[in-house]
């Protein structure tokens, strides 16, 4: 499966002469107009394609597809650059016949660098008009946008709205440059869904909140991060103008697939070999819940911990007390889980005497879970009338010599 696995969708990938041997230029089409959303990186310093997109979001006219090059980010290359992701977008519009504010655009890869746009807009005449809907073009356009990658990261829903069989297929690429507030990741979504564009924005950026802005390799936000949605209708299901239940029905499925590459990007993370899932439940808020998780995935010294299969627990606690989230220390319950294994360290704010080998095997494990618990986490909730007891998720990955290789030879 693929990002051309629902109905109307083509795509493909190849080597333009961005990258001196991997594919670097992928294209992806509607072949009828798409409503779209957009959620973009938050970083001041915001790449020439993230304002080239930025500027067509609020317009709320339907696109055909989106150009995206590997290789070269260009970000922080001024004019020039904003010219650049024009000049692609008016390349591929030219070639479906479209205007050019129908394309979105989108790049990663080396900041600082101009774009080689003879090879880009050779590379989209080229590519064009081998476009496919099979399996094999959906795998050429994952492969077009990777750079540090060493793993394909797709996933694809299937569910029924009103009887008509619908799908959602995503795919992103995203090692290094990964930090919560969508950090250097770009994703991209395909449905042939028949949702309003208003409520395609809504879901998305709900989604993106609890999923893409949950995971940190690195501690650093890019300047190209996006991810993008296109909604083409061709499932011919009664279109969703309303948050009903086919709403939430398509809400669950879209939270499916972006949960999935968010793993999949703390997965991969640059020179990981182990992935992070914190858990923290029970918390007086969803923003505490948020900013705790948030702040264990992100903390380089738990993640050199865990590179090293060393229960330091108390780089956990440490993240927490300066994530900025209201909790009482003393009723903290810490939980280590990998395989089938599992171990407590602490309870109740207390520290607890525990197995040191049976923790280094748990740690040693490929996926590793940090399980906190808040105590009743019922203090807000009561003030406010509500039973409600908050939770949330965040992923991230162990720190490695390989980090260090991998980013000191970037641009070489």
């Amino acid at each position: 499966m693929s990002i051309t696995a629902p109905r109307g969708f083509l795509a493909g990938g190849i080597r333009s002469g961005v990258k001196k041997q991997k594919k670097d230029l992928t294209l992806i089409v509607s072949e009828r107009p798409a409503a779209w959303a957009g959620c973009f990186t938050r970083n001041v310093v915001k790449a020439a394609p993230v304002i080239y997109d930025q500027r067509l979001l609020p317009l709320g006219r339907p696109v055909r597809g989106v150009v995206i090059n590997s290789g070269n980010a260009n970000a922080c290359t001024g004019a020039r650059g904003l010219a650049d992701a024009e000049s692609m977008a008016r390349c591929l519009a030219g070639l479906l016949d479209c205007e050019a504010d129908e394309i979105l655009v989108g790049s990663t890869g080396v900041i600082g660098v101009a774009l080689p746009m003879d090879v880009i807009l050779s590379g989209v005449r080229a590519l064009a008009p081998r476009l496919s809907n099979d399996e094999a073009a959906g795998l050429d356009a994952m492969e077009g946008i990777m750079t540090t990658d060493t793993i394909a990261k797709i996933a694809v829903e299937k569910i029924i709205l009103g009887g008509k069989d619908v799908t959602i297929a995503g795919m992103a690429k995203g090692s290094g440059m990964i930090h919560p507030n969508m950090g250097t990741m770009l994703a991209y979504i395909t449905t042939d869904a028949d949702i309003s564009q208003a409520l395609l924005q809504k879901v998305l950026s709900d989604s993106v909140r609890v999923t893409y802005n949950m995971v940190s390799v690195d501690g650093d936000t890019s300047t190209n991060d996006t991810v993008l949605i296109l909604a083409n209708g061709f499932a011919g299901n009664e279109s969703i103008q309303t948050e009903d239940k086919n709403y939430q029905m398509f809400c669950e499925a879209l939270h499916r697939v972006n949960r999935k590459l968010a793993k999949e990007i703390a997965r991969d993370g640059e020179g990981a070999s182990k992935l992070m899932e914190v858990t923290v439940s029970g918390a007086d808020s969803e923003e505490d819940a948020r900013l705790m998780a948030r702040a264990v995935a992100s903390s380089n010294l738990f993640k050199a911990a865990l590179f090293g299969a060393d229960a330091n627990w108390g780089r956990v606690l440490c993240a927490m007390g300066y994530s900025g989230a209201r909790f009482d220390p003393e009723k903290i319950q810490l939980i280590f889980r990998g395989g089938a294994d599992s171990i407590a360290v602490m309870a109740h704010g207390d520290p607890i005497a525990f197995d040191e080998a049976l923790a280094k095997k748990i740690l040693s494990e490929k996926e590793i879970v940090v399980d906190i618990g808040m105590g009743n986490g019922k203090t807000q909730a009561k003030a406010q009338n509500k039973d409600e007891i908050f939770a949330a998720t965040a992923w991230g990955c162990d720190l490695t010599y390989d980090y260090v290789r991998i980013n000191g030879e970037y641009r070489s």
